[in-house]
């Protein structure tokens, strides 16, 4: 088992083409990534597990098919239920959107 620190906040690269996700976890019943995104926004997500998303920098458009938005900021946090379709309409795009996510049963 690896015990070392790790920080979120590291080797955050400055140009990114697409929205950059790092694996930190995987139990098979959690996933935790980090996602990086700087001006991306996505396609339509249809996803299995529910996910608890937080910001912890930049900000951030949620978009749900129901025409509905929720705008993030640094802290915010959102629980995005099990195949509750959903996208990244925008992120901003001069400076580095942090988030932590949270995938589960």
């Amino acid at each position: 088992m690896d015990i070392r620190c790790k920080n979120l906040f590291d080797a955050i690269p400055e140009q990114l083409e697409n929205e950059q996700f790092i694996e930190l976890l995987n139990t098979g019943d959690v996933l935790i990534e980090r996602i990086v995104s700087k001006g991306h926004s996505s396609d339509w997500f249809d996803q299995q597990r529910n996910e608890w998303v937080v910001l912890l920098q930049g900000e951030a458009i949620i978009a749900f098919k129901d025409e509905t938005e929720v705008c993030l900021k640094k802290g915010d946090f959102l629980l995005l239920p099990a195949h509750k379709k959903h996208r990244v309409k925008w992120t901003a795009p001069n400076q580095h959107s942090i988030w932590l996510a949270v995938h589960y049963l």
